[in-house]
């Protein structure tokens, strides 16, 4: 049968018209239909709103149980405003006058205060918007019309009517505690908005403050002392004065310890540290083995439990973690180290110079009292000119007397001149009215005496302990048995003195709040970027790259220290040396290269140039370089020879001593060092005697007649081997005939010896050995 197009269009139209026309399909177009299933849609619906408004109220009870930490915002604001309480009661007593000093702590507290503010102002934005969120959800909720239960309701909603009252009861509960925690967060914005009022206007106070003491800093603020009145013009008496000063400044030492007691605990946990390593040492020391070697220790500042010496460390070192402390905080400190070296000066000085130092100790405690006064009295005024005149008659007293053998005599006549020098000014600026840098001269003065004092015991205390340690160390055969001891001593003592100046220094600023503007200083000159042609650096770069660089230099060179090997002798002890000391060289070098090159922030671009300008000067003139370094870093590898062994190079032999980078150094038997680049160890014909044993066969001649009885020659030289110590036992020695003349024969004796470094000692005993032998048993030596 014929394929037709048609048949199959046919077929498909009478399927499409019998579908459409069937009955139960047109009821699928009735009206009714419709109406039905809308019917079926609202129980669906319903239950969809229903699981909506429990999650819903499930989220918003859930963060209203959380909280919104109001009670901690709570604290923080009013931990605040017990900071800067004290600040409002110091401005209004110091009336319009500008006072410096505490000024710049203010400034700190203010900044932090206002930094805190806008953190909890932040958060509680955020959960205002939050509870406000979920208060519009929970109003929609209520409003929904599906979720309202009336009296008409459709039988299928009525299945439903119990679940929606107790949502609208929890919508009710909801809505409630989401508002209460709204207006809560409302008031604490509002609260911490007025509180930032405040600070922003105690900053601008302390800002116009501190413009007007830099203005006015050698002008006259109070006046003359000749025109002071005898009654201080500020309200209240001298004494309450003094406690409103301290107020605020013990609101400042408050916050400054709150907010730094972890640099205080680095501190502490390093004195701690410096505790249980002394009284370790002593314990040590007290060991039977030990004690027979070193004796009985004796220390002026050490003692078995060194308590005092702790403390003395503790207070020395605090300036070195907090840079920023107020001015009170270091004259407190520097009054606390007054006390204890009171107490460990009370057994040694004399009853005259412990009244002295009494007198300076009571001194200063009346300074920094009158430091805190704000009086422009006559009697406060005169007091602090006193206690001026009598520093200054003590700084010209002992300025040739008094000397320091842990400080160079200039330190101590620097800090004796500046003793001197900042009174005399204190005295001068007090005459004419400009109280405020009196006080702070004075007390800058004294506190240096006092630091000078201080740093000394601090010195002494630390080249006590080093030398308790180094003691022990050498009993031990530990690190200080393979250094120069005195050598050290003398390097410990000069960085301990470096470390007191810079120490002296720090704090010397911070009296004169100085050390921010410092800081900021420096900070700015070595951070800020600079130009050389197209290529950008800072000196912070430069600086850090050659630190890096110097480090990693003295590493290097220190390395067979740190690795525990002694110095190398041209003597039998001193053996073989594996090559980790060079190896370690090699990374250390690497290592502080590529981390130099890092911290210079040289770019890979400008690097590279560099690398090409570096591979230009060496195909100019650098090959003899390279070749030694490569040459080095194979001798590390392959090693052909070690530390410690005897090598022969053409003409120069002698005993490895160091293997470096480029070059290595032979110590020879004649006790001169010989220095040989690695590009000739590795290309030249090296003998290395000691590479894998180091006993050696060495030989003697000798000529006897010829009508000696050579039996009786060669049984005599074979006992005189055998009883030599440097003689190998179980090798034998050869005697052989080496050359024959008319009246005399010539022997040739080879023999083992243990090792290169008795070989000349050996062939002194056996010839002293021949000479008293031979005639004994009847052999004549030619």
């Amino acid at each position: 049968m014929k394929f037709t197009p048609l048949k199959p269009l046919i077929h498909c139209i009478l399927t499409l018209f019998i579908l459409f026309a069937h009955p139960r399909n047109s009821l699928a177009q009735n009206p009714i239909g419709v109406k039905n299933d809308s019917v079926k849609t609202i129980p669906d619906t319903l239950l969809f709103r229903i699981q909506s408004a429990q999650s819903a109220i499930t989220e918003i009870n859930a963060a209203n149980k959380k909280g919104y930490d109001l009670e901690v915002i709570q604290r923080k604001l009013s931990d605040i405003r017990s900071n800067i309480d004290p600040l409002k009661t110091a401005f209004s007593v110091k009336g319009d006058q500008p006072e410096s000093k505490g000024l710049l702590s203010y400034e700190l507290i203010l900044k932090d205060a206002d930094s805190r503010l806008k953190a909890i102002t932040e958060a509680l934005v955020k959960s205002s918007n939050d509870l406000q969120r979920m208060a519009q959800q929970v109003t929609q909720l209520s409003g929904d019309s599906l979720l309202t239960a009336t009296g008409n309701d459709a039988a299928d909603k009525a299945l439903y009517g119990q679940q929606i009252k107790d949502i609208k009861l929890r919508l009710d509960q909801v809505g409630k505690a989401t508002g209460e925690n709204l207006n809560s967060v409302n008031r604490l914005l509002a609260s911490t908005s007025s509180l930032g009022i405040e600070v922003s206007n105690l900053r601008a106070q302390t800002a116009e403050r501190l413009e007007q003491s830099g203005k006015l800093a050698l002008s006259k603020q109070q006046p003359y002392f000749w025109d002071a009145p005898i009654k201080n013009q500020n309200k209240g008496a001298t004494g309450n004065l003094i406690l409103t000063s301290y107020i605020g400044q013990q609101q400042i030492l408050k916050y400054f310890i709150s907010t730094t007691w972890d640099n205080r605990l680095l501190a502490f946990l390093i004195s701690v540290l410096f505790f249980v390593w002394v009284h370790h040492n002593f314990s040590s020391s007290k060991r039977t083995v030990i004690k027979r070697k070193i004796g009985t220790l004796k220390f002026d500042y050490l003692r078995p439990y060194p308590i005092l010496a702790t403390l003395i460390i503790l207070l020395n070192i605090t300036p070195v973690f907090e840079p920023g402390a107020p001015s009170l905080y270091i004259e407190l400190i520097a009054l606390v180290l007054l006390l204890l070296m009171t107490i460990h000066l009370r057994g040694t000085l004399e009853k005259k110079q412990l009244r002295f130092w009494f007198a300076i100790t009571l001194l200063y405690t009346l300074l920094i009292l009158g430091n805190a006064a704000v009086d422009d009295g006559l009697p406060l005024r005169s007091a602090l000119m006193l206690i001026n005149i009598f520093f200054i008659w003590l700084g010209v007293k002992m300025y040739r007397k008094t000397s320091f053998k842990v400080f160079p005599k200039k330190y101590v006549h620097a800090v004796f001149a500046l003793l001197v020098i900042f009174n005399a000014s204190a005295v001068v600026l007090n005459l004419f009215g400009r109280v405020d840098l009196a006080k702070i001269l004075s007390v800058t003065g004294v506190i240096g005496l006092i630091q000078l004092i201080s740093l000394s015991v601090f010195t002494q205390i630390m080249l006590d302990a080093f030398e308790l340690q180094m003691r022990i160390s050498s009993c031990n055969n530990g690190f200080f048995s393979r250094i120069n001891q005195s050598k050290a001593k003398a390097k410990l003592k000069k960085a301990l003195s470096v470390v007191s100046l810079l120490l002296w220094i720090m704090v010397l600023f911070m009296n004169l709040s100085l050390i921010s503007g410092i800081w900021q200083w420096l900070t700015s000159i070595v951070s800020k970027p600079r130009v050389f042609g197209s290529i950008h650096f800072s000196f912070g770069n430069i600086l850090f790259f050659t630190v890096i660089i110097y480090i990693s230099n003295k590493l290097q060179k220190h390395v067979p220290l740190l690795f525990g090997e002694e110095k190398i002798t041209f003597n039998e002890s001193s053996g073989q040396k594996g090559s980790k000391v060079a190896l370690a060289r090699l990374v250390i070098i690497i290592a502080g290269v590529l981390l130099a090159v890092v911290a210079s922030g040289l770019p890979m671009d400008k690097l590279t140039v560099v690398l090409g300008a570096f591979g230009v000067g060496i195909g100019l003139g650098m090959q003899n370089i390279v070749n030694n370094f490569v040459s080095g870093i194979i001798l590390i590898f392959e090693k052909p020879f070690r530390i410690g062994d005897y090598v022969e190079l053409a003409d120069k032999k002698g005993k490895v001593r160091d293997i470096g980078i480029r070059s290595s150094k032979l110590l020879t038997p004649q006790g001169s060092e010989v220095i040989i680049p690695n590009g000739d160890l590795l290309s030249g014909r090296l003998v290395n005697w000691t590479l894998n044993n180091e006993y050696i066969k060495t030989e003697l001649l000798l000529k006897v007649p010829a009508d000696s009885d050579l039996e009786l020659v060669n049984k005599t030289i074979k006992e005189i081997v055998s009883s030599q110590d440097a003689a190998v036992r179980n090798l034998d020695a050869e005697i052989l005939i080496n050359a024959i003349a008319a009246d005399s024969v010539e022997l040739k004796v080879l023999c083992w010896i243990s090792n290169i470094y008795v070989e000349a000692d050996f062939k002194n005993k056996f010839l002293r050995a021949m000479l008293i032998n031979a005639p004994k048993n009847g052999i004549k030596m030619l």
